[in-house]
């Protein structure tokens, strides 16, 4: 039989051959190398690499890369979906332990992965597949228009339109046809505990309840209307177009006329509860972070009324915490008191003043809309930069890289901080304002790219290199003396490998593309048959190790390496002794792949113990089919051979030493 291994962390070691049409600033094979270990060639083959100045900006960049790759989730039949904590919570949704409340930040982010697949599998299961159950509020027709700018796949979006619209509706549910807006309980916002909820509650709760007119509703679903008026273009329907754009326009309006607070001079919420605590169609008291969404849409007219809310941003008496934005100014009654508490009297997560990732993301979205699209004085680069900066620092923890939950504003430190569950929480982005921020890669309609770089003298240089956009590769470089990159100073771009804009001031910049109607097609989607991501029936796990904790972490499509979340099944291997794990699919599956992930130490390369790999033939048998040499840890080894059929695998394994701890990560079979 003829069998061969692919091992893919072995491709670190050797040069990464120079592609056609690609630049080579950055030394991307050693850079993720350092980053990555043994995992590094996923990175190379998916992400955009980037370099800058600052060295804590690019490190939390090429975090955040690898916190994306770990809730990248293999659950069978739908591929990939992108998970918001490691571990299954009981609030999410089973089995495949998504939440739909940062989904539009997972898009955002995943539309600059090389391999389209991993954001084909997640629309897909958005709205193909129940994914998107309305859990929370949400924008994801929005973000996944903002997807399509940057593949140009028409036939892949236009496929999730008759969802959009199903979706949509659905939401009437939360619509007042008398007040024409959207109103919702702050919980299913992604939000406890804010003015609205606790108010409702006289001041003695507010995890949920408090229903209202929020700033964040009306404008994911004004953005969402908008998104299926422009997709609805692309299918060539122009009355649909025409319907969902006149939805959006009264949306809009309504919007600008009933959410505004002129006393307070910031959008905000009106209670749509009426009790004896809080009036209905009465604003709230005070001012929220959430006020600043709608610009995450380009939602308000271009008007200083609007504009001047932002002079309150950064101030130290209103969200400009020390360490963070604040979500509720100091002044509200209530500001940080914490009504919620989990085991040990730890903080749980509340939104009346923390500051969080979450709506950190949102301001800083916003806040690039503002600085591109809108003649304002209120805010410069500068804030943005700051800004950035401020929520970078928020990724470590006691020196290490590790976001969490969220944040106290004033001092040093995060809230919300539990074991096996905050710990590399993706629940907002980061890579994307750097991309579409701090680079200026504003992605846009039609034939043309357009780049407004945010940085300022602090920015010594940056390059972000061989990024996908419009089926070309996009290099953008800035050099402020010319001696770091050696190609001029200022502001250069390359399509293609080669200069389309010559060294430049920094400002924004429109260049033609190519009118090609190519698209990158993602990679061959095939189907895990080892996974089980309910935990229960087939695929089953066996071990002959008598303890069978945490055995289903073998097949939960799961893979990750961080050291401080469990994601492994530990298996004894005793010298003289048969040690194996057994798959059983419980019907026969033909199959020409198995994929294993072993954890090791972070200075550990090889695995110690040796490994066979055997089916179970039809004279209920073990046949061998591969005994693979030299496996690596923290990274995935590749076991390939001609199709065979069986309703059961076989792993075994021998160890020089007496005995040893094994433990692994995921088996899966292709």
């Amino acid at each position: 039989m003829r069998h061969y291994f692919l091992l893919f962390s072995l491709l670190i070691a050797m040069p990464i051959l120079a592609q056609k049409n690609e630049t080579h600033f950055i030394d991307s094979n050693k850079k993720s190398i350092s980053h990555y270990g043994n995992d590094s060639d996923w990175y190379l083959k998916n992400i955009p690499f980037f370099e800058i100045s600052d060295k804590e900006i690019e490190d939390v960049y090429y975090y955040r890369w690898e916190v994306y790759k770990a809730h990248l989730r293999n659950i069978g039949d739908y591929g990939y979906v992108v998970t918001e904590f490691l571990n299954a919570m009981s609030w999410d949704h089973k089995p495949y332990n998504t939440l739909n409340a940062a989904t539009v930040f997972h898009i955002h982010e995943g539309r600059w992965l090389k391999d389209r697949l991993y954001m084909n599998n997640y629309i897909d299961f958005m709205y193909q597949h129940g994914g998107n159950n309305r859990r929370y509020t949400e924008s994801i027709a929005d973000a996944t228009y903002a997807n399509y700018l940057i593949n140009r796949d028409k036939d892949f979006i236009i496929k999730q339109l008759p969802s959009m619209i199903k979706i949509d509706a659905d939401w009437q549910d939360h619509y007042d046809a008398s007040k024409k807006l959207y109103f919702v309980e702050p919980v299913m916002d992604a939000t406890e505990n804010t003015i609205s909820s606790i108010d409702a509650s006289g001041g003695t709760d507010g995890f949920t309840g408090g229903d209202g007119f929020r700033p964040s509703i009306n404008s994911y679903m004004y953005a969402n209307a908008l998104a299926i008026s422009k997709i609805a273009l692309l299918k060539g329907d122009q009355k649909l177009a025409e319907k969902y754009q006149q939805k959006a326009s009264e949306q809009k309006q309504n919007f600008q006329d009933n959410l505004w607070n002129p006393i307070l001079g910031h959008f905000t919420d009106r209670f749509k509860v009426n009790n004896e605590f809080v009036k209905y169609w009465d604003f709230i008291r005070g001012r929220e972070l959430v006020g600043f969404v709608p610009w995450v849409y380009n939602l308000p007219d271009d008007i200083e009324k609007y504009n001047s809310a932002w002079s309150r941003l950064r101030n130290p008496e209103n969200f400009g915490g020390a360490f963070g934005l604040r979500t509720v100014e100091p002044s509200y009654q209530y500001y940080m008191k914490q009504y919620r508490f989990g085991p040990n009297v730890a903080k749980e997560c509340q939104w009346n003043g923390p500051s969080w990732p979450y709506q950190t993301t949102q301001v800083l979205l916003g806040m690039a809309n503002l600085l591109n699209n809108y003649n304002q004085k209120e805010i410069s680069k500068k804030d943005y930069w700051e800004i950035l900066k401020q929520y970078a620092d928020q990724h470590y923890k006691n020196g290490k890289l590790n976001i969490l939950e969220n944040y106290y504003p004033d001092q040093k430190g995060a809230i919300a901080d539990f074991d096996q569950r905050s710990e590399h929480y993706n629940h907002s982005e980061f890579n994307d304002l750097i991309i579409t921020g701090l680079c200026g890669i504003r992605p846009s309609e039609g034939n043309k790219l357009e780049i407004n770089p945010l940085v300022t003298e602090d920015v010594k240089y940056f390059c972000l290199e061989n990024i996908r956009y419009h089926n070309q590769n996009l290099t953008i470089l800035y050099d402020e003396s010319g001696n770091q990159y050696k190609k001029g100073k200022g502001l250069s771009v390359y399509l293609d490998g080669k200069m389309v804009l010559k060294p430049s001031v920094l400002g924004k910049k429109i260049i033609s593309l190519s009118n090609s109607s190519e698209i990158d097609q993602p990679s061959k989607s095939e189907i895990n048959l080892a996974v089980n991501i309910k935990g229960k029936d087939f695929p089953k796990v066996a071990s002959s190790n008598s303890d069978s904790k945490e055995i289903n972490q073998l097949n939960d499509g799961r893979i990750w390496y961080f050291d401080n979340v469990r994601n492994y099944y530990e298996m004894k291997v005793f010298q003289k002794k048969e040690n194996w794990i057994e798959i059983d699919f419980g019907t026969e599956k033909e199959f020409h792949k198995i994929v294993l992930s072993f954890i090791g130490s972070e200075n550990k390369k090889l695995l110690d113990e040796k490994c066979m790999l055997s089916i179970l033939d039809e004279n209920g048998k073990w046949k061998m089919v591969s005994k693979p040499d030299k496996l690596v840890v923290n990274t995935l080894n590749e076991i390939v051979f001609d199709k065979v059929k069986s309703n059961k695998i076989r792993l075994s394994f021998t160890s020089k030493v007496a005995k040893s701890a094994l433990k692994i990560g995921e088996v899966e079979v292709y």
